[in-house]
């Protein structure tokens, strides 16, 4: 009779056990030294050996004629251990044997002595199926067990298994096996069996077990079945996969954004019988192999799949970014997962595809982040056309022109000739409280004797002569012409948050006397305006404009701005109370 190959070539020692020496050695040596425990928890993916030793450990404590603590195989508990025909050693299946009945059956049954063997050994498989009444009533003999009975627990759920069994248990975790190693056991076993495999079969298939080597022997008895050449070609052909040479033609399409070329190679795989989950899955494996390479280019070598020759790789991920191997990686990712509740999995694999050729077509960000990565492609592909951005950009950031008479005003005079208003200024004092109603600001600021020189007095009938004192040796202070309350609070825009200059051009100023009354057009504009921040800005900005002390009210209402003339003679009367005093 037949024999499945994972079942007859099931390691029978600790020695045959396949890459987890870390414990296979550990429990050699507490079986050799007499040290076993009473209860032990097996940990893992499946396929890695959590069955398979504890089988071997079930036989290696009973052994007659143990070796360096390996069981014979060859006494009558090995030999009755093995077949099965010993009742002292049970393999349970906790995923059918979950409720606290069958626990209880157990534990009643336990407290006896073993009939044939010297420990009486209880394998349950998959014991996060149980139920918590079935937890609960296997803790109290895992806490006081009788010196004959062992508890070999085994589960690929460690995180369901509650705290209080962990803490009672040694537990080993059990690692996925390297493809190498599969490998190596595969070519071992095909050449006992007589199968003809290739070391790019056995390479692949070793891929294809995710590190699980039931699930490669598995794979090697399905490609032996036909009795020929077990080689890449024929692994494909039987699994029905897609071979490497076609995933990398596809992902060379998409990389080249040949959406056309694209869905017709993933048209002739899908007609010759490949799966489009599977085609996905190993676009996706090779995707990462590139992104890896990327990432680590010398210490991710032991983290590739191995399915791809240095100069396919070479070739994909030369002129590839990283943003976009990574928007590659995510939408397979994404894809692959969806394809099980998929009502029709050729279309949205070509959906993907026409995805993965243009980014635009996602409908999120990835789209706008394609957009403008082109735009910089297009733009880095001549100096011409980046000098133009380029000057573009500048022309955007200056500033607009100014009037000639805010250029004046704003011209940094030297330094014996600057006037005393244009130094920095005194730190400002606390507000002083108000009544509810109309504001006034009051800046702390001593007037600065100035001295404005006279304009011309208008051509007029018998004007009246006026006696002035000689000008003082100043330069005069600087008067905005035009619109100064425009250009006042654009001076203040500077000094305030992007938030109070948007009010600021809702509102008006006008200047009469030493008093600037500030207009908004309603009660919320006013509530924005009126604080410490904004009023200390447009009094320092108005009185160094104007050479003297500014007191500052708002209100709420239109105010008729005053005409430059008013305003020109407002700054000559305030102005002409300095001038007897001398500048030191």
């Amino acid at each position: 009779m037949y024999q499945a190959l994972y079942r007859k070539w099931r390691p029978k020692v600790f020695s045959d056990v396949i890459g987890q020496g870390h414990i296979t050695e550990t429990l050699q040596k507490q079986v050799a030294e007499g040290r076993t425990s009473h209860a032990y928890l097996f940990t893992g993916t499946r396929g890695t050996g959590k069955t398979t030793c504890a089988k071997i450990l079930a036989k290696a404590v009973n052994c007659e004629q143990s070796v360096n603590g390996d069981p014979c195989c060859k006494c009558p508990s090995c030999v009755g251990i093995e077949s099965g025909s010993f009742l002292d050693v049970v393999e349970l299946d906790a995923a059918s044997n979950n409720g606290v009945d069958h626990v209880r059956a157990l534990r009643d049954e336990a407290i006896y002595s073993p009939a044939y063997v010297k420990k009486r050994v209880y394998i349950v498989d998959e014991v996060h199926m149980l139920s918590t009444p079935a937890f609960n009533a296997l803790l109290k003999i895992l806490e006081e067990p009788p010196a004959h009975l062992m508890f070999i627990l085994a589960t690929t759920e460690l995180h369901k298994v509650p705290a209080t069994i962990l803490s009672r248990c040694q537990r080993y975790s059990f690692k996925r096996i390297l493809p190498a190693e599969i490998a190596a056991r595969l070519t071992y076993v095909a050449r006992q069996e007589g199968i003809e495999l290739t070391a790019d079969g056995a390479e692949l298939l070793s891929r294809l077990a995710d590190g699980a080597l039931r699930d490669g022997l598995s794979l090697l008895d399905q490609c032996a079945g036909n009795g020929g050449r077990v080689d890449g070609a024929a692994v494909l052909d039987v699994l029905g996969l897609a071979g490497n040479l076609q995933t990398a033609q596809l992902l060379e399409r998409i990389l080249q954004r040949d959406a056309s070329a694209a869905l017709l190679l993933l048209h002739s795989l899908y007609t010759g019988g490949k799966d489009v989950g599977a085609v996905l899955g190993e676009l996706s494996t090779l995707v990462r192999d590139l992104l890896l390479r990327r990432t680590a280019p010398e210490g991710g070598a032991a983290l590739l799949s191995g399915g791809y020759d240095d100069a396919t790789l070479d070739r994909l991920g030369k002129d590839t970014a990283s943003s976009r191997l990574l928007h590659l990686a995510s939408t397979l990712q994404k894809t692959t997962a969806q394809l099980y509740a998929s009502v029709n999995r050729r279309t949205d694999a070509e959906l993907c595809i026409l995805r993965l050729c243009d980014e635009s077509l996602s409908g999120d960000l990835t789209a706008l982040e394609a957009r403008l990565t082109r735009l910089e492609e297009t733009l880095a592909g001549g100096q011409v056309i980046r000098a133009a951005v380029a000057q573009s950009v500048a022309a955007a950031k200056a500033p607009a022109p100014e009037p000639a008479a805010e250029r004046i005003a704003k011209k940094p005079a030297a330094a014996e000739d600057r006037p005393p208003w244009d130094e920095p200024p005194l730190p400002e004092e606390p507000p002083i409280p108000e009544e509810r109603g109309e504001r006034v600001f009051d800046i702390p600021a001593e007037p600065t004797p100035v001295k404005v020189p006279e304009p011309e007095p208008a051509k007029e009938p018998a004007p009246k002569p006026v006696k002035t004192p000689a000008p003082a040796p100043v330069t005069a202070a600087p008067v905005m012409g035009g619109d100064w309350w425009k250009t006042l609070a654009e001076r203040c825009k500077g000094r305030l948050p992007p938030m109070y200059r948007a009010f600021l051009d809702m509102c008006s100023g006008a200047l009469e006397g030493d008093l600037l009354t500030v207009s908004a057009p309603d009660d919320m504009t006013l509530g924005r305006l009126d604080n410490d921040r904004v009023r200390g800005a447009l009094a320092e900005e108005a009185a160094s404009a104007a050479g003297m002390a500014v007191r500052l009210t708002f209100r709420v209402g239109e105010v008729q701005q005053a005409p430059p003339e008013k305003n020109l003679e407002n700054l000559l009367k305030f102005g002409s109370q300095f001038d007897n005093i001398e500048i030191k």
